[in-house]
């Protein structure tokens, strides 16, 4: 038995094996590189096949016929090595149909002139055997074609190298192993080519089908050793395994055909041993919107619905869409569960929260005209009677113009601090309005402190304001005005004959600290601990016995918030409290004191 003969034996065996890469390929198809790959391993399983052949065929004529079997993939396997490098190495983005049209000029022309070589000789010159070795053997003078068909190869041979260079250079430790492989693997049919066109070699044996072999044997090794065809996959697999929606697929007759971890954790009847393929009326008998909305095929609909489970029940957003090929024509289902349960107990949160927010402030509402409709109806009075008092006077002949005109004058202020406080409170029934204006801060502490002075008279209380002039704030004007009065209010209820209450004013951390001190007797330790906490405390009596509804504080507390500031105090029994409170600094500079300039509604 010849040599030739144990080539042939070697080269079916190369094929087979080359084959077999190519159906690895065409199971990975959805990868292009795994295309581009597979079909270079078809083209060298040509060469490989006809080449077995034509080393024991007797004639030229068989030669000759199995020379075609071998240019059936020859033309093509350096076009598709370098569509293979492009997507290797980061750029599928250049492989577009002008460019593969580009690259298969050269190749079909080969292919062309090969099958019709008879009737030109330009891409062999002359075809004779040659029975040198105890074999016959194909004499081939290449003519100028052939040349070309070499030239493209090796230039395309030389580019891509010269990208995977490139690759290597930039990759990590682990990627240039992967790198390495694909280059010394792609050096195998071109090195083979080269040795024969060389004529170095002893034997006169083209080793290019040979080198398919040692290409595909480093091919395989970087494919099971790195992973290079079944990476992306795996990783799409685990990607798919790991995503926290739930991802259910169905064929066209509404069975499973695959699913997630996640959708196995959201329907207790899917399973890994008997899911597949199972009918959806099966799986989701307990669910019969969602089995109802499969079924009608209701492409790209989305709804809300419970899932209760053994373990807890869970609110899922439903998404069904069609699953549909490359020609738009439908394929299966996908069903998209996507877990909304914290999304919906926090509405039902906000819902409660709402309607109480809704209750509170029915409540505000009927609270303030309460105590709005009961401080006016007595003032209403007073006013009456103090006009019989004047005319009665004036009837009596006594003078008592300074007392009477100070009395009506308090009254008649006070009265019209209490209209305006009731026409507040009826704006406000929509839900609060904050209205804030640029407000010259010493100003408005006057104008309460007159309102203060016939209560502060009555008990000997010195009431001393050491804010500057033209220090402004950014706050309600209303609100404003009730923060200082309360505060002033609770002041004087606490102190003692005789005592003092001090207004300061300072700049600190882009706000305005404003402080209300008074030499009172001081707040308890247990009263100290919940004063600025409960929503409705308890009110306590005056040095002098005053009374009070108790919810001046919890107004101040309420309306510095809103105001975007916050409240806080000190307090020492038998010495005295201080109040603070923050204000907004104005975020222009204005000189007018009511000047507004911006509004929003609180919900």
């Amino acid at each position: 038995m010849n040599y030739n003969q144990y080539l042939s034996a070697l080269l079916i065996v190369a094929t087979c094996f080359i084959l077999n890469m190519a159906f690895l390929s065409w199971k990975r198809r959805e990868l292009p590189i795994a295309i581009s790959y597979g079909l270079g391993m078809l083209a060298g399983a040509f060469y490989t096949l006809g080449y077995a052949f034509e080393i024991v065929s007797p004639t030229i004529a068989q030669i000759h016929d199995w020379l075609r079997v071998e240019y059936i993939g020859i033309p093509f396997g350096s076009m598709l090595w370098m569509i293979m490098v492009l997507q290797y190495t980061g750029r599928q983005a250049f492989v577009r149909k002008r460019l593969v049209l580009l690259l298969l000029v050269i190749p079909v022309t080969t292919l062309v002139a090969h099958y019709t070589n008879g009737a030109h000789h330009l891409f062999y010159k002359s075809m004779t055997m040659d029975s040198s070795e105890s074999f016959p053997l194909v004499s081939l003078v290449k003519g100028p074609l052939y040349w070309v068909h070499v030239t493209y190869a090796y230039t395309l041979f030389i580019i891509g190298m010269g990208l995977m260079i490139q690759m290597y250079r930039k990759a990590t430790p682990r990627m240039k192993k992967q790198i390495a492989f694909m280059m010394i693997g792609s050096f195998g049919p071109y090195g083979g080519t080269l040795l024969y066109l060389s004529g170095v070699t002893l034997i006169p044996i083209d080793f290019t089908p040979f080198g398919f072999v040692f290409s595909g044997v480093c091919y395989m090794w970087g494919i099971y050793q790195f992973n290079m065809l079944r990476l992306a996959p795996f990783a799409l697999q685990k990607v798919f395994e790991s995503m926290q929606d739930a991802v259910i697929v169905l064929d066209l007759d509404n069975c499973i055909a695959s699913f997630n971890q996640s959708a196995s954790q959201a329907i207790e009847s899917l399973n890994r041993k008997n899911a597949v393929g199972q009918p959806a009326a099966h799986i989701f008998s307990l669910y019969p919107k969602l089995l109802e909305r499969l079924i009608k095929q209701e492409s790209s609909s989305d709804y809300k619905a419970q899932i209760i489970r053994q373990a807890d029940a869970k609110f899922y957003n439903v998404h069904l869409s069609l699953i549909c090929d490359n020609n738009e024509k439908p394929v299966g289902k996908m069903l998209l569960l996507s877990d909304v349960t914290e999304t919906v107990h926090n509405e039902e949160t906000l819902l409660y929260k709402s309607r109480q927010l809704a209750e509170l402030n029915t409540f505000k509402d009927k609270m303030f005209n309460v105590v709005a409709h009961d401080i006016r109806d007595p003032l209403a009075v007073l006013i009456n009677l103090m006009e019989l008092m004047e005319e009665e006077m004036q009837t009596c002949g006594e003078s008592h113009d300074e007392i009477v005109h100070e009395m009506g004058q308090q009254i008649q202020n006070t009265f019209v601090l209490v209209e305006g406080l009731l026409e507040w409170f009826h704006s406000q029934r929509g839900g609060m309005v904050f209205n804030p204006v640029i407000r010259d801060l010493a100003h408005t502490v006057q104008t309460n402190v007159r309102l203060m002075q016939v209560r502060s008279v009555s008990k000997n209380i010195k009431i001393i304001s050491d804010i500057p002039d033209n220090l402004y704030v950014f706050a309600d004007k209303e609100m404003l005005d009730l923060i200082i009065r309360n505060l002033l209010s609770n002041a004087i209820k606490f102190t003692e004959n005789g005592g003092s209450i001090r207004l300061k004013a300072d700049y600190a951390d882009g706000k305005i600290i404003v402080s209300v001190s008074d030499t009172g007797s001081g707040i308890p330790e247990g009263q100290a601990e919940s004063l600025l906490q409960e929503a409705y405390p308890v009110s306590s009596l005056g040095t002098a016995g005053e009374r009070g509804v108790g919810l001046g504080l919890t107004l101040c507390r309420e309306f510095v918030r809103l105001n975007g500031g916050e409240i806080w105090f000190e307090s020492t029994l038998a010495q005295g409290s201080t109040f603070y409170f923050s204000l907004p600094i104005p975020p222009i500079t204005s000189d007018q004191t009511d000047h507004q300039v911006g509004r929003r509604d609180i919900v």
